[in-house]
């Protein structure tokens, strides 16, 4: 049976199950893999997180312009504005963890293992500020 589906919303489809293939892989990989995995999803230039929030926030300005031609409800374009927001601040969050990660998947240990990470505020790990 043919899929009748337009490109983009296969598109759409094989990166959510290429989304799930990553996590499988994830869970199951080894330590300095895991990291590289990732750093790669945190990357703030290419990462995944941050094309994804460019992606909701490219949804929003789509939704504003419909919802301005009164073919969407607001609150659609609302949610997803919202949505983008908060996808950004978390991702902004996360950014002071990103050389965390990157630096775990440079490291080689002997046995596969690295020691913890140093907190990206520099403070000691179960430390009060």
């Amino acid at each position: 049976m043919t899929d009748t589906n337009p490109y983009h919303v296969r598109l759409a489809g094989e990166i959510a199950r290429q989304i799930d293939q990553l996590a499988g892989h994830l869970v199951q990989a080894p330590p300095r893999e895991a990291a590289q995995i990732i750093a790669t999803v945190l990357d703030p230039d290419g990462g995944v997180l941050g094309r994804i929030t460019t992606l909701l926030a490219t949804a929003s300005h789509y939704a504003k312009d419909r919802t301005e031609n009164r073919v969407f409800p607001p609150e659609v374009w609302l949610a997803l504005g919202r949505a983008a927001n908060e996808l950004h601040d978390v991702g902004l969050d996360l950014d002071a963890y990103a050389d965390t990660f990157r630096q775990l998947a440079r490291r080689t240990a002997a046995d596969g293992t690295a020691p913890p990470p140093k907190p990206a505020d520099g403070s000691a790990p179960g430390r009060g500020r």
